[in-house]
This record gives C-alpha cells, sequence and structure tokens, in this order.
C-alpha cells in the first residue's frame, strides 16, 4: 500500500493474480489494472510462465519509503490481507 501514489500494471508476458483490497482476479497479456492510492495489494505470478508487467506510478512522491507492508497470513481461506499496519516511517529495528 502507498500514501502518495497509485500504481498502473499493464501485463506483457503471462499472466497474474491480483488482490486489490478483498477482491481477486486475473490479469493477462495485453490487459491492466490499477490499484489506487491507500489500497492493499498483492500480486502473484499465475501459471507456469513467468509474468512480465509494465508498472506506471503516478503520484506525489515516488520514494520507497512511501511503502506499507503487511503481515502475510495464510489461513484456511488461502489468503488474508493482513493484520497490522505500520507508516512508513516505522522503526523495525526491533524485528
Amino acid at each position: 500500500m502507498h500514501h502518495h501514489r497509485a500504481e498502473h500494471w499493464i501485463l506483457v508476458k503471462g499472466t497474474a493474480k491480483v488482490t486489490r483490497g478483498y477482491e481477486t482476479f486475473l490479469v493477462s497479456e495485453n490487459e491492466s489494472t490499477f490499484i489506487p492510492l491507500c489500497t492493499q495489494y498483492r500480486l502473484e505470478n499465475h501459471g507456469k510462465v513467468t509474468f512480465e508487467m509494465i508498472e506506471v506510478q503516478p503520484g506525489s512522491y515516488l520514494g520507497e519509503d512511501d511503502m506499507v507492508r503487511f503481515e502475510d497470513v495464510y489461513g484456511p481461506d488461502g489468503v488474508s490481507l493482513g493484520v497490522g499496519c505500520r507508516p512508513a516511517s516505522a522503526d523495525f529495528s526491533d524485528d
């Protein structure tokens, strides 16, 4: 998730499984999807061919320290979007 930028992904090869918020769907070659500001997302390869994509990042700040990472928790339903959020400025030294 990013606070200051969105992402637009264009698949040029293969198929990707995208989780955007609580919605999960496939994006195939020559298709695209948009990830709005402040939206949790996950991107996975789906299939035998490794996907390739172009990522466009529109926003007011493009630094990697804008990224908020969520803990991955896999349960009986297969995917959880995370159980905790830390702002990009959080201190990770005690992890």
